[in-house]
């Protein structure tokens, strides 16, 4: 069984996200916590814990606060950022400090199962230990982000491809590659190579503005299917 702390400041909402997990085969809650100490607190009692769905918005002090805190104290305990936040920096900062994943509120329970059966599958193939060919660590590194992006070209990072997504579905309305790569922090290379990846894979849109003169600007929209 996988062991899973939810960390939730509503009590309700930590209630329904806990009974979520309980619905997936494999998966059992071990404890709910509704602060940062708290979740803290929880992480010290129960050290063969495998994975926190973390909120990032708690009374006390951010999700991202407590899991610098849990690495600092040596807890390697999984993360998948369970929050409302939809800011790039805060998407930006979790990927930064090693969530798995990041799962915007309001979510239905087939959006967590699918998450959690996937890290179910990440934690398989990492169990099997022995060395990996390029090919597995693809997977492994594209597990969690499955049906996000899908069939990423080698050389694509499933994490930047999502990063970029993500921009697209906070827009009001079409972006720039230049504009994505001053939201994202990419380079405008990268956020060209991406928001073509995903025009590819029917996640966005290409529009073009016409200006007076030269070249139309390409601008993305998000896909109404993504």
């Amino acid at each position: 069984m996988i062991d899973v702390l939810v960390v939730d400041d509503d009590t309700r909402v930590a209630r329904v996200n806990a009974a979520y997990v309980e619905r997936v085969p494999g998966f059992r809650v071990a404890g709910q916590a509704h602060s940062a100490a708290e979740a803290l607190l929880r992480i010290e009692e129960l050290p063969h814990a495998d994975l926190v769905l973390m909120d990032h918005h708690l009374p006390d002090e951010s999700g991202l606060a407590v899991v610098q805190e849990m690495r600092r104290r040596g807890h390697q305990i999984d993360v998948i950022m369970v929050t409302a936040a939809r800011d790039l920096a805060t998407v930006r900062a979790a990927l930064r400090q090693g969530a798995l994943h990041y799962l915007v509120k309001p979510f239905s329970y087939a959006g967590l199962r699918d998450k959690l059966e996937a890290y179910a599958d990440l934690r398989r193939a990492l169990d099997r230990g022995g060395t990996a060919e390029q090919s597995d660590v693809d997977l492994i590194f594209g597990t969690l982000s499955a049906g996000a992006v899908p069939d990423l070209p080698t050389g694509h990072s499933p994490a930047t491809a999502e990063l970029v997504r993500s921009a697209l579905l906070n827009a009001e309305g079409s972006l720039s590659a230049q504009e994505v790569a001053a939201e994202t922090g990419l380079s405008r290379q990268t956020a060209q190579r991406y928001l073509k990846l995903l025009e590819r894979t029917g996640q966005a849109c290409l529009t073009l503005r016409y200006g007076d003169a030269g070249r139309p600007e390409h601008r993305y929209v998000r896909s109404t299917r993504a």
